[in-house]
């Protein structure tokens, strides 16, 4: 290594890791690397090619004094105690004031304690999550960082100018404190796995009840990317019915085992949710989804023993139109679940989010990226005390035009045997978030009379209790 003082520092040179750097490097910065795995440092130190900009070792000491102070260390490992022993092995060769960032999916209490932790040492730590797969870190992701306010400023120009850029305006912004960018990425994982269930159903729908081929499929999507629904999912969905299979005969997709996995986050949305006392159905049910496709041995011995409606064949163009209309509402109300999560969270655990510069930076470069967000930010940048978008006047004659194809298409899939939950889910839940009387009266009058638990009336203030 040279004895070149070099901006920024980035342990974990795995995939992510490899293409976040020399990002960085793309836009100017010096970079160094750290990894382990003498393979991975070498490859680094060779995609830096004859520049002196990027560098890479597998020495911890040699790494840390090479870089300019502050020091602005980024790790890119897997969540858990690897981040832990990271830190720790960073720790005895950092001075006060250095930063160092995880950039992984860490659960946010772990964040808000290694926060604690590294303030009595006098160092800055940051969540930052990171969203855009491989190709985002090469080209620009949305990037979520949460910490100290002041210290930020030193991280700012380095990822304002590796992330990905919506008309000219980096998808990076200061969120909060503590934990505020790992709690932002969760939600947006949680808003991921929604999204990805909802599209999932639209081509089950389509495929049973339209008998749509592949290429149908992929022109349909395509043509709705290039509409309202416009988003990374939906151009990568169309982009995934034409891959051929390079084993098999036919396309990619149908040789696909019909189990997905997940890594966790999803999962944790849905119990903080629950934990704020927020409704997140149509995220709660994509992770029960997941959950459901992973017992496929059981699944393939009760279709065997249950029988099931014939799917209803229905016009195409007719479908189409509806499946449209109810992926778009479905889509709004999984935001509106969201953010409005992020809205209770930020009261809650003081981190006093602009739900606009949220919506902004996942305008481009992150998984969830939509021409809707475009929409909810300016939403929420006009009335700034709002926690839930189905609540907008801009939104509601959006939605309300979509209602009877969601109704109609929820109905279709009912009759055919086909489990739309994540339609159903966001429908109900538009429902019940929109009645203005529940029969939940009954569930109050049950929880007293078995367990004397009391109840409110309609007629008077007060708490009451029955002799039933």
């Amino acid at each position: 290594m040279s004895k070149l003082m070099y901006d920024f520092g980035l342990v974990g040179l795995g995939v992510m890791g490899h293409n976040f750097i020399l990002n960085v490097a793309d836009n100017d910065f010096t970079v160094c690397g750290l990894d382990l795995d003498e393979e991975k440092v070498r490859s680094l130190i060779e995609a830096g090619g004859d520049s002196q900009k990027v560098t890479a070792t597998t020495e911890v000491g040699t790494f840390v004094t090479s870089l300019s102070s502050p020091r602005k260390i980024m790790l890119l490992v897997p969540a858990g105690d690897l981040v832990d022993k990271a830190i720790e092995s960073l720790l005895p060769h950092l001075d006060q004031g250095d930063i160092i960032i995880d950039g992984g999916n860490s659960f946010f209490t772990n964040t808000d304690r290694r926060e604690a932790y590294l303030k009595e040492k006098g160092i800055n730590f940051f969540g930052a999550g990171v969203s855009g797969g491989a190709e985002g870190a090469r080209k620009g992701p949305s990037i979520m960082p949460g910490g100290n306010k002041e210290a930020y400023e030193y991280i700012r120009p380095i990822f304002e100018a590796a992330s990905a850029k919506f008309k000219g305006e980096p998808c990076v912004t200061y969120l909060g404190p503590k934990s505020a960018g790992n709690y932002v990425k969760m939600v947006h994982n949680g808003i991921e796995y929604g999204l990805m269930q909802l599209t999932s159903e639209i081509y089950d729908v389509l495929k049973k009840t339209c008998d749509l081929s592949n290429d149908e499929l992929s022109a349909t999507f395509d043509q709705w990317n290039k509409g309202r629904l416009q988003s990374f999912l939906i151009e990568i969905t169309a982009e995934i019915f034409m891959k051929d299979d390079n084993i098999a005969e036919g396309r990619l997709v149908d040789n696909i085992l019909d189990k997905a996995r997940q890594k966790g986050t999803g999962k944790w949305t849905s119990q903080n949710a629950m934990d704020l006392g927020i409704p997140v159905p149509s995220i709660d049910i994509a992770v029960s989804m997941r959950e459901i496709s992973a017992l496929k041995d059981i699944r393939l011995k009760a279709d065997e023993i249950y029988s099931r409606p014939e799917p209803v064949v229905r016009d195409k163009s007719e479908l189409l139109k509806q499946a449209e209309e109810a992926l778009y509402f479905s889509f709004i109300v999984t935001y509106a679940q969201g953010l409005h999560q992020l809205a209770e969270a930020s009261e809650s655990y003081g981190y006093e989010l602009n739900l606009s510069e949220v919506a902004k930076i996942w305008r481009a470069g992150c998984i969830i990226r939509a021409a809707l967000l475009d929409d909810i930010s300016t939403t929420f940048s006009e009335a700034p005390g709002l926690k839930n978008i189905l609540m907008a006047t801009s939104f509601v004659t959006k939605v309300q035009a979509a209602l009877p194809s969601v109704r109609a298409l929820v109905s279709h899939g009912v009759k055919s045997g086909i489990p739309l939950p994540g339609l159903s889910n966001s429908l109900t839940y538009f429902d019940a978030f929109t009645s203005g009387r529940l029969p939940l009266n009954l569930i109050q009058a049950q929880r007293d009379h078995f367990g004397s638990h009391t109840y409110e009336r309609i007629d008077q203030e007060g708490i009451f209790h029955t002799d039933w």
